[in-house]
Order: structure tokens, then C-alpha cells, then sequence
């Protein structure tokens, strides 16, 4: 008799930039949601009026964060500007999630030949907490995204650099 195993379903909060990026995200979700439970901001903006980022921060956790077990972000090219996605990546941290940058096709690179990610994204890629990877390499092998998010969890939360200010406004 074969013994199969198999991995938790696991729930995953998606951070984007809604004007942007709309289109990738609903590519994202019809793809990974019944094998994740993909649970997105719904533009928290909108869902609360104030510009206090703990209290904003405080009702992601409770609202969006709480009982996921990774964040995913889809970088594109403005996702470095909006306050909202670094808030809800301090969210995650504070909360030990798992988290992981997908570049975006939209997302160019700079003259230096990088691309520009969420700062708090960025710093958490450098100290090996947060895992990067490439939209194509997500369309080629969709399957990756279980392995990517078993790896997140498995990292070290002393990884975890949560201590750059919180972004007050979008650039």
C-alpha cells in the first residue's frame, strides 16, 4: 500500500498595488486559491479611514494576517511607493509570517540593473528571511509556489528585520 504525504493546506495573504497591479493578482488568486485559501487586502485603504499606521497595522493583523501562514507580495512597478503594502509587510513580520516577493513583469529594472522592491521587503531579502522569485518562473512551474512557501516557513524568525519607520505616506 502507497503512503502519499501531504503537505497543509495553507493560507497565504496576497499585498499588491490594486491600481497597478489588479490584473496579476486575479491571475494569482484563479490559479492558487483552492490550494491555498488566498486571502487578499480588498484595498484596505477603503476598508479604514485613518492614517495611524498601528492602528491600520493592528487591524490587518486581526482582519487579514491572523491564522495565514505566509505573505505573499507582487512586486510591480509602483509597490515600493504605497504605504499600505509596507504596512502590511510589518504586519506579517510582527506576526512571524513567512514572506515572499514575486517581481512582476511591470516592475522595471533601474539603471544599475536592479529592481526597486518594498524597503522592509528589500531588507528582509538581504538578511535571508524573505524569499524572492520571478513571476515567469511562477507561470513555468506553478507548482513552485508550495516549495516557496514551505521554505519561508522554515526560516529562522531571528531572520526578521521589522526596524526601518513605517512608510507615513505613498511617494
Amino acid at each position: 500500500m502507497e503512503t502519499r504525504s501531504f503537505l497543509p493546506r495553507r493560507r497565504i495573504f496576497v499585498s499588491y498595488h490594486h491600481e497597478g497591479d489588479q490584473q496579476y493578482y486575479d491571475h494569482f488568486h484563479l490559479f492558487f486559491d483552492e490550494t491555498f485559501g488566498v486571502i487578499c487586502d480588498r484595498s484596505v485603504d477603503r476598508l479604514v479611514d485613518t492614517d495611524d499606521p498601528e492602528y491600520v497595522m493592528r487591524r490587518i493583523r486581526e482582519k487579514y494576517i491572523k491564522g495565514t501562514s505566509c505573505t505573499v507580495v507582487l512586486c510591480g512597478a509602483d509597490s515600493w511607493r504605497r504605504k499600505y503594502i509596507d504596512w502590511e509587510i510589518c504586519a506579517t513580520l510582527n506576526q512571524g509570517g513567512g514572506l515572499i516577493g514575486i517581481n512582476l513583469p511591470t516592475n522595471p529594472l533601474t539603471e544599475d540593473g536592479k529592481f526597486v522592491v518594498p524597503s522592509r521587503l528589500h531588507v528582509n531579502i538581504r538578511s535571508g528571511y524573505a524569499g524572492w522569485h520571478q513571476w515567469s518562473d511562477l507561470l513555468q512551474s506553478p507548482v513552485a509556489l508550495n516549495a516557496w512557501i514551505e521554505a519561508a516557513l522554515t526560516r529562522s524568525k531571528s531572520l526578521i528585520d521589522n526596524s526601518q519607520p513605517t512608510r507615513r505616506r505613498n511617494v
